[in-house]
Order: structure tokens, then sequence, then C-alpha cells
């Protein structure tokens, strides 16, 4: 089983890379091969419509045909068996590298023909995706960021003909010392205990989806 994750997340050692690599972490734990992939590692753009993907007989259908430091990445993601996703959100959405691999990976996958059931992906992709914030639970709702989640994990389930699931983990701790920043609408004391308290149980719910989505 091979599985691969992908951080649209700028902090390598942070809430995102951590919980990311504890679902690594989990797939490792029954056997699967691993790959930590940090985007803002790489140089490459966003989708730049050539179409070249929909192009009859250029080779290129399933396959984003831009040349760049996601050519590579997306070949890997697309045979392995399961592909694990994470981002901070970013004024209610994923960050802009996220997005960008994004639109290379599933609008090269994604059919105009209208008898291929909306994907020329050919094999079998389950996927999860971590999202970490710094608003609160009840805020996420309010807000209704919960209609940014469906609808990844709707593109993925329906794209790779697999299950996908996310995971949420909120309120989280930003700062090594939060006296250094203005930041005074926030309480460090109870983001600390969010951190000690919280995030574990997230940690572990992350390890918990690596195992369970390279069982499938």
């Amino acid at each position: 089983m091979k599985v691969i994750a992908v951080s649209g997340s700028p902090r390598k050692t942070w809430n995102t890379a951590t919980l990311l690599q504890k679902a690594l972490d989990g797939a490792k734990s029954i056997g699967s091969q691993t790959e930590f992939i940090h985007l803002y590692d790489l140089d490459f753009k966003g989708c730049i419509s050539c179409f070249t993907c929909k192009k009859k007989d250029t080779g290129y259908v399933g396959h984003c045909a831009m040349q760049d430091g996601l050519t590579d990445v997306l070949e890997k993601v697309l045979g392995c068996d399961v592909l694990l996703l994470g981002s901070p959100i970013y004024f209610g959405n994923i960050t802009g590298e996220m997005h960008s691999f994004l639109e290379r990976l599933l609008f090269s996958n994604l059919s105009y023909n209208s008898a291929s059931h909306r994907s020329v992906f050919q094999g079998k992709l389950s996927s999860g995706f971590i999202y970490t914030m710094n608003a609160p639970e009840e805020s996420v709702k309010q807000n209704n960021y919960e209609a940014v989640f469906h609808h990844y994990r709707d593109l993925l389930q329906r794209l790779f003909n697999g299950t996908s699931e996310f995971l949420l983990s909120t309120d989280t701790y930003q700062f090594e010392d939060y006296s250094k920043y203005e930041v005074s609408m926030f309480s460090e004391k109870h983001k600390s205990q969010v951190r000690a308290e919280q995030f574990p149980i997230d940690s572990q719910k992350a390890f918990d989806m690596g195992v369970r989505l390279a069982s499938i």
C-alpha cells in the first residue's frame, strides 16, 4: 500500500504537518509505504487552462501537461493507493498552494465526456483531508466552513473512485510565545489548554485515519 501525504502549509513542523505525519504513522503501522511532500518546497503554478488534458491523441488524458516542480508529484499521487492532504484554513478556505495543487490534480481527471461519469481516472484512490484552523469549532459552523470541507470530499470521492473523509482541528495554537504578537483577542491560556487537551485527541484521530484508509 502506497500512501502519500501532501501538506499545503508553509510551516513544516506545526499543526498541519504534525497531524499529517500522525496519519502517515498510522498507515505505516500496518505496513504501508509512505512519503511526505511539502508543497511550499516546490516551484509550480496552478492550472493555466491549456486544456491539453482534454485534447484527443495527446497522451495527456488524466495527466497535467505542465512541466514544473509539481509534475513528478502529480504522477506519484496518481500511482498511490491513499492520498492524505493537509491545509490550514486561511480566510475560510485552503491555502493558495493547496488550491493550485488540487486544480492541477483534479481538473486533469475531470472528464468532459458525457459517457464517462465525469472522471477519466481508471484506478481507485482513497483520500483523507486534514484541516487546521485558529477558529474555534463554533465559528466554523457559524461561517459554514463545512461547505468547503464537503466540497473537496465530494470531488475527491467522485473523481478517484474511492472513499474520502476529512478531519478538523480547530482553535489551534499559533505561536510559541503569544506575548511577542499583537493578538489580544485571543487568550493564550485558553489556547494552551486546547493544545494540551484537544490536540492529542486530534493527533490520535489523524493516526486512526491513516490506519483506516490504508486498510481499505
